[in-house]
């Protein structure tokens, strides 16, 4: 988005063609690009870049190219049973290795192994070093880290709302992105290609795509929506519970245009006085986040801090449904803080602030 309004899109057009030789390489968006992420995607924002790029360039050669690809990503990728489509038709994130994430600072996990060293009567280091090399077993860390790896593929790493749980969970934000994802080739394919673009054998419709879309809305009213709480919330399939925790990316459905008129009503009611602060809007609820300690430390994108994807997301979903005045008080919010602080600290702008603080 800052590229590309920033008169910048044939860098904008070159990540698109970066993500592009990626998928046909490696099969994926890689997390990053390290080794290790081969086994992690990246959330699905691809159709809404190439989508953008095009708007611009008008290259309709390389936005078919793009389709296709795009195409590629959705049915090997997200639309695999068992792996990250689930039984109820809804999405996860699923993380592959084994392990302990190599890029964690030392640390990081003490607080989750100390209590299988503690039982073994084992020093915390030693415990580490047998498990890391598969000298001692342990099952449960195992089932640990799948989560820990694939909380890391959501992006929001980490967090307590996914912590210990992730691959287990449809989530909000997922389900959001790939129904904008769904009507972005809808649109692509009614608006450049006459309703109708084949690829890979098959002919894929606006219509086929229109449909996609609407199955994942009506699934995510039934699954992800709480009426109770007039929220959305993400759900845990495993045990059929929809989860207690309120989160900020209970709003990026208005972002993905996914919600009603009326649940998008709701939702500014509900959840942007749960969540607004003096900088912004909060990762998730203070009651949410929970107490931390040195057992329980905390977590990154919870509770007091946010981040600016959340921002701004949130921002073009308030716009998306005529909230305006609520859409520029947080965007006045966030932008008064980030000026203030790259004043009092040399002109930096870190990666995410305590926006209870507004520091």
């Amino acid at each position: 988005v800052g590229l590309i309004l920033d008169g910048k899109v044939h860098l904008a057009k070159a990540m698109a063609d970066n993500f592009q030789y990626q998928i046909t390489h490696y099969g994926k968006i890689l997390n990053a690009n390290r080794s290790y992420y081969l086994t992690r995607t990246q959330p699905p924002f691809y159709t809404r870049l190439i989508r953008e790029v095009f708007e611009i360039t008008q290259d309709k050669e390389w936005l078919k190219s793009h389709l296709q690809t795009a195409i590629k990503e959705y049915e090997t990728v997200w639309m695999v049973e068992g792996q990250r489509l689930t039984e109820n038709g809804l999405n996860r994130y699923l993380a592959a290795g084994i392990g302990m994430p190599p890029e964690c600072e030392k640390g990081h996990f003490d607080s989750i192994i100390q209590p299988f060293a503690e039982n073994l009567q084992m020093p915390l280091e030693v415990y580490i070093e047998k498990y890391n090399s598969g000298e001692l077993l342990n099952p449960d860390l195992d089932a640990y880290f799948i989560h820990d790896r694939s909380v890391r593929e959501s992006g929001h790493d980490t967090s307590y709302r996914i912590e210990g749980n992730c691959a287990d969970l449809n989530l909000v934000e997922l389900n959001a992105l790939l129904y904008k994802f769904e009507r972005d080739i809808a649109a692509m394919i009614h608006e450049e290609f006459e309703g109708s673009f084949s690829f890979n054998l098959s002919t894929h419709t606006a219509d086929s795509w229109l449909q996609k879309a609407s199955k994942r809305k009506a699934l995510s009213d039934q699954f992800l929506w709480s009426a109770g709480k007039g929220l959305y919330v993400d759900y845990n399939f495993k045990n059929q519970t929809q989860s207690a925790f309120i989160a900020a990316t209970t709003l990026i459905p208005l972002w993905a245009e996914m919600a009603s008129k009326e649940q998008a009503g709701l939702l500014v009611k509900n959840a942007l006085p749960l969540l607004t602060e003096n900088g912004g809007v909060a990762g998730c609820t203070q009651q949410s986040s929970g107490v931390t300690s040195s057992a329980r430390p905390a977590r990154q994108w919870d509770y007091p801090n946010g981040w600016a994807p959340h921002q701004m997301m949130i921002w073009k979903g308030l716009l998306n449904y005529g909230y305006e005045k609520e859409a520029q008080s947080l965007i006045y919010r966030w932008l008064y803080m980030i000026t203030k602080n790259a004043i009092e600290y040399n002109g930096t702008i870190p990666e995410k602030y305590d926006v209870v603080a507004a520091s």
